[in-house]
């Protein structure tokens, strides 16, 4: 009997263009996956090496000190009442998004309907198929926020969740979370906020303002989800939280301590000193500033647009032909740069390609020297 067959990982699809690249002198410049290359805080490093808490379990739903240090946070940085809301913390963030489906089918046992921005993360529907749920794409509007009008009304009837993601991965939007909230309330649907990239946001008008968060808008009937991976370059060390609705989360910290899920607890001690911290955010914003316009200059000699996101730190970039695989080919041909195919983020996200601005400043460094060489005439190799 024929069982389910995985699709393959996205990433390990870039295998071939990553040995193009690396036939560069100095080798590939990776801007594929957004994973940090910069060093957490110190104090972060102090804290987890010096914790003292290896030996006995760490609780599940997150110590005292790590509740309060995520809610300090929000409060602190982005002016959030949390009055009302619950709190438990995550082993990172993707283990919450795939494993949601699974667990919100015990809690809502009419649906198996996820809904999810057609140009997204990948694991927000490869948790709905991995929970044997459908995974249903919104689409987007011009400016790639979600278009709630346009869901089937079937498919609301159906529904488990809605997912948000702002700023959004890969095109950088900034959605409206205001009206997301208003539509789950209005048709009792869970609306779960993937807000990851929070601190990363570039008009200097709205950077830790309110309204960046769904919990700005009260916590009933949402959820935000947020992580330590791209704020803090704590990627390694898996430590989230998820906040918001008190049933929800109540239920979902409950399921998840029976599923043995449990931050460690020296990864704990270290998120309360990362999450008290702001100064180090502030600088890395300015690194990632800095990396998206020497990276949208490249990508202007060469032909295509780079233009500063609304947030993330990802440029999203379209291809004249409309095939992201021939552009990332180029790319890895003639710059020995690897970046992601739009692809990976939906069917509608084939035209772009995305250039994550996480390489070190010295690989930016070989990658404009490679530009320049390419416009002179020189392959650079």
């Amino acid at each position: 009997m024929a069982g389910f067959v995985l699709p393959p990982y996205p990433y390990d699809r870039l295998d071939e263009l990553r040995a193009v690249a690396d036939g560069f002198d100095g080798g590939c410049v990776d801007l594929s996956v957004g994973a940090p290359t910069d060093p957490p805080p110190p104090e972060v490093v102090a804290a987890l090496s010096g914790s003292d808490a290896e030996r006995g379990y760490p609780p599940s739903v997150g110590s005292p000190a790590y509740r309060e240090a995520a809610l300090g946070w929000l409060a602190r940085r982005f002016g959030i009442d949390h009055t009302g809301a619950a709190v438990a913390g995550c082993v990172g963030t993707k283990e919450f998004v795939v494993s949601l489906p699974h667990y919100l089918r015990l809690l809502r046992p009419g649906g198996d309907t996820v809904l999810y921005p057609a140009v997204s993360y990948p694991s927000y529907a490869m948790g709905a198929t991995l929970a044997g749920c459908r995974a249903v794409p919104v689409p987007l509007d011009d400016r790639w926020r979600l278009d709630l009008s346009a869901v089937d009304p079937d498919d609301i009837d159906r529904c488990l969740c809605l997912w948000v993601n702002s700023p959004g991965n890969p095109a950088g939007a900034i959605d409206d979370l205001a009206a997301a909230a208003r539509w789950g309330r209005r048709h009792r649907v869970p609306v779960f906020s993937d807000e990851c990239y929070i601190e990363y946001v570039w008009d200097p008008e709205r950077c830790c303002r309110d309204h960046l968060s769904i919990l700005s808008q009260g916590a009933d009937g949402v959820v935000a989800v947020h992580s330590l991976s791209k704020r803090s370059n704590l990627a390694g060390a898996r430590a989230g939280f998820y906040a918001g609705d008190p049933e929800l989360v109540g239920f979902l910290s409950e399921v998840r301590k029976h599923a043995g899920l449990m931050i460690p607890g020296p990864v704990q001690a270290a998120a309360v000193a990362a999450w008290a911290d702001d100064a180090h955010v502030d600088t890395q914003r300015a690194v990632y500033r800095s990396r998206l316009a020497r990276l949208g200059a490249v990508l202007s000699a060469f032909g295509t647009g780079g233009g500063l996101p609304e947030g993330g730190f990802y440029l999203w970039v379209r291809s004249d032909d409309g095939d992201c695989w021939s552009l990332a080919r180029r790319m890895a041909e003639e710059l020995g740069a690897l970046v992601s195919p739009g692809e990976f983020y939906g069917p509608a996200g084939a035209g772009f390609v995305r250039v994550a601005a996480v390489a070190p400043d010295a690989a930016i460094d070989r990658l404009e020297q490679r530009s320049a060489s390419r416009r002179g005439g020189t392959v650079g190799k």
